[in-house]
């Protein structure tokens, strides 16, 4: 057994290497195309909107096809597995408002730190100099976003893929399976080996990983080359640095206070799971391994297949900490200025907002539309950022599964579901 675990280890690393080199060639594949490759039709058309961006889409949209069915099984197997509402009530609860408060808190971070380092402060762009529209895109009502929690049509709702809905939908389920045991065996073992097959699937898909990584890496840096990135930077430097306060200080102390042990473990133990959600910039595709590498740190499946899931789809801390940083910008750049009333309502509407958001690549652009309209600010200014958006979405994705990662150890351990012995075995062999 001890043998067949270390195999299996071994495999898992060998993958988030091949993950990471694909992640550097891309790189500096698309550097050197960018900047060493004549303009014309081949390289714009033929290689790289053509050949690199075609490979890349179909590694995403593999991704995307695993999304809907793997959140339903895989939450309501959680379901099943706890047995009883009061177990799931204690379980749910408590993820929920460690979710909803890092949320709250990475928006308060990103907008303390926007406004000490003010990005875009002097551009002094008059409103409608950027045309530009998000489709989607609307006003937030706190009445109607409770309303939709609940799905008028399951069937339409797994088929549009709106993922609240669906968690309610698949928590009912996974309750009611459990409850009417007796009754529903084979319902039961159907959820189950569904399940395992989506688990399975998605493991496959990996392993495509690092040749999707490779065209959708090298394709952004072909298009964008450094002039973008560079014009941008004290934007993408407040997002980095917000990600990196929400990732190391509140995360890590949050470990560390509720569960006592050592982060700077976790942080390496961890590190392949989040080199994946870097690359592919997709919180989703992320499920699987997140559950399996809990699993060995000492976490009960039966507790991580519930929340894992779950924080995929509504803890989007590092989708809020760019739409805070966004909205000081935006303001910025149009000379507008922010009351405090204007932050807590940025507070309050992006923490509704990232509730059944998509754990796919650059739907937080949707959502700020919105958050963007509840202060009155331009959606126009979205257009400035989307050209880097991607690198900043795979390092936001990266921070979104370490939080459901760490929110799901400290529920874990309040419910003595956490082997800290076997946490630090493991920790100690990565």
């Amino acid at each position: 057994m001890d043998k067949k675990e270390k195999k299996q280890s071994k495999q898992r690393f060998g993958l988030s290497q091949k993950i990471f080199l694909s992640l550097i060639l891309g790189i500096v594949a698309g550097i050197l195309i960018h900047y060493f490759m004549p303009a014309g039709e081949f390289r714009d058309e033929i290689l790289v909107e053509g050949i690199f961006y075609t490979i890349g889409q179909l590694f995403i949209r593999l991704m995307q096809m695993l999304v809907v069915p793997l959140v339903f099984f895989s939450i309501a197997e959680g379901c099943r597995n706890l047995g009883d509402t009061e177990t799931l009530g204690k379980v749910g609860s408590r993820i929920v408002i460690f979710y909803l408060f890092t949320t709250a808190l990475a928006i308060i971070v990103a907008l303390a730190l926007a406004s000490i380092i003010n990005p875009g402060q002097g551009m002094n762009i008059n409103v409608g100099e950027n045309s530009f529209e998000v489709e989607g895109s609307g006003d937030i009502s706190l009445s109607e976003t409770i309303l939709n929690f609940i799905p008028t049509n399951p069937i339409g709702a797994l088929a549009s893929g709106e993922m609240i809905q669906i968690i309610v939908f698949s928590v009912l389920v996974g309750l009611l399976i459990a409850y009417m045991e007796d009754r529903m065996t084979t319902l039961g073992n159907i959820v189950t080996e569904m399940n395992d097959l989506m688990m399975g699937m998605t493991m496959w898909v990996m392993r495509l990983a690092p040749i999707g990584v490779f065209f959708l890496i090298a394709r952004t840096f072909a298009t964008l080359g450094y002039d973008v990135i560079l014009s941008m930077i004290s934007y993408m430097l407040t997002v980095l640095g917000g990600l990196l306060v929400q990732l190391l200080l509140v995360y890590m102390v949050l470990l560390a206070s509720f569960t006592r042990v050592n982060p700077i473990n976790f942080l390496k133990k961890f590190f392949p799971v989040m080199t994946f959600a870097f690359s592919t910039a997709s919180s989703s595709a992320t499920v699987p391994v997140n559950i399996k590498t809990l699993e060995e740190m000492g976490v009960d499946k039966k507790i991580s297949s519930f929340t894992i899931p779950l924080g995929a789809t509504i803890n989007m801390d590092g989708t809020a900490i760019m739409q805070g940083v966004a909205v000081v910008f935006i303001a910025n750049v149009y000379g507008i200025d922010l009351t405090m009333t204007d932050f807590m309502t940025v507070i309050l509407t992006a923490t509704i907002a990232s509730v059944g958001t998509a754990g796919i690549p650059s739907v937080g652009l949707i959502t700020l539309s919105m958050v963007l309209q509840s202060v009155g600010l331009p959606v126009e200014g979205i257009a400035m950022i989307m050209g880097i958006d991607r690198i900043l979405d795979m390092a936001r994705s990266a921070v979104n599964i370490s939080g459901d990662a760490t929110g799901t150890i400290i529920v874990a351990n309040s419910l003595k579901a956490f082997d800290v012995e076997k946490y630090i075995r493991r920790v100690e062999k990565a």
